[in-house]
């Protein structure tokens, strides 16, 4: 479980994927982690968010009302 230094869990978690690279962040905000996403997206990353949910959006959904 990933949580902040408080100990409390993260809502959204972010895995980006490149070649044999893959790195792993996670935030209590939304803004954030979509902001993130989107510069490594665009940098040519596999790029997904997943919510407290457990669901998980691709790039074409993070502007989603309801996405992440």
């Amino acid at each position: 479980m990933l949580g902040d230094a408080r100990g409390c869990e993260l809502a959204y978690k972010m895995v980006a994927e490149r070649d044999n690279e893959k790195y792993s962040f996670a935030r209590e905000s939304r803004l954030l982690i979509v902001a993130k996403a989107k510069v490594w997206a665009s940098e040519g990353w596999r790029v997904v968010i997943t919510d407290q949910d457990g669901k998980a959006y691709a790039p074409p959904e993070f502007d989603q009302p309801s996405a992440a």
